[in-house]
């Protein structure tokens, strides 16, 4: 058996680890520099996204976090999308494909046709509102 103190032991062996890290990073940093007056980061980042030779400062490197910010905020979004799908006998499917009526409900169709069309709950095939097949 493994001793159940080696995870804690672990744990605070890399906070010593990350304290010691961050007292000998403090002294290499230079005095903090502002921008100079009169100057809008925001309008140099949009500059530097059309290629334009304007501002007066340097912004590829903001350019850069901007864009992977981009890039991870829309793969975010594009899970979010994926997960709020569901999955019917294992196909994905989306959450609202009929409407958002409740499947297996007899709702009349407002299309305007004599046919109301179902889901018949055990057999998840398309049934007309006499029972028959479509």
């Amino acid at each position: 058996m493994t001793n159940p103190r080696i995870p804690g032991i672990a744990a605070l062996a890399l906070f010593g680890v990350l304290v010691a890290v961050i007292l000998n990073a403090a002294g290499g940093f230079g005095d903090p520099a502002g921008f100079p007056a009169g100057e809008s980061v925001v309008h140099n980042i949009g500059y530097a996204l059309f290629d334009i030779e304007l501002g007066g400062i340097p912004s590829e490197g903001f350019l850069a976090a901007f864009l992977i910010i981009a890039i991870a905020l829309d793969v975010a979004l594009d899970s979010a999308v994926y997960l709020a799908k569901q999955e019917e006998d294992g196909s994905v499917v989306s959450a609202l494909t009929d409407g958002g009526r409740d499947v297996g409900t007899d709702a009349p169709n407002t299309a305007g046709t004599d046919a109301v069309e179902t889901t018949d709950s055990q057999h998840q095939q398309p049934t007309d509102s006499d029972g028959g097949e479509p």
